[in-house]
């Protein structure tokens, strides 16, 4: 009787760790906002800047195979804001979704930086363009 409560305690234990660690990584996942600082070379690695919780720093958008057959990605381009969703790590942001969306849909802290770079690419870039 002792040995059955006992092998049903550590069941019940060993069940609650697992649900417990599926649960937090599925928390791992954050919402961002972001936008692109300079003309992409590598699609699979864009320089942006990143706001999150309402800090913005300068990160790199980590794609996926999944991500890079997404349209919004194909035609992704100097100065595009982004949603993102995904997380963080030491080489960058790794994405799991992707909506491009109107500078004015930014956050505050980043809606300065899409002014800026627009500025920035129509004083530099588009006299250019023939």
């Amino acid at each position: 009787m002792i040995r059955t409560a006992v092998i049903m305690c550590g069941f019940f234990i060993v069940t609650a760790g697992i649900v417990k660690a599926s649960s937090t990584v599925a928390e791992e996942d954050v919402v961002a906002f972001a936008v692109v600082s300079e003309l992409p070379k590598d699609k699979t690695r864009i320089p942006a800047k990143i706001a999150i919780d309402g800090s913005v720093s300068d990160m790199t958008l980590l794609a996926s195979e999944q991500i890079l057959s997404n349209l919004v990605w194909k035609t992704l381009e100097i100065c595009h804001s982004l949603k993102l969703e995904g997380q963080t790590s030491s080489e960058g942001f790794r994405i799991r979704s992707v909506r491009a969306i109107d500078g004015a849909m930014l956050p505050m802290v980043l809606q300065g930086v899409a002014g800026d770079c627009l500025l920035k690419k129509a004083l530099e870039v588009a006299p250019f363009v023939d």
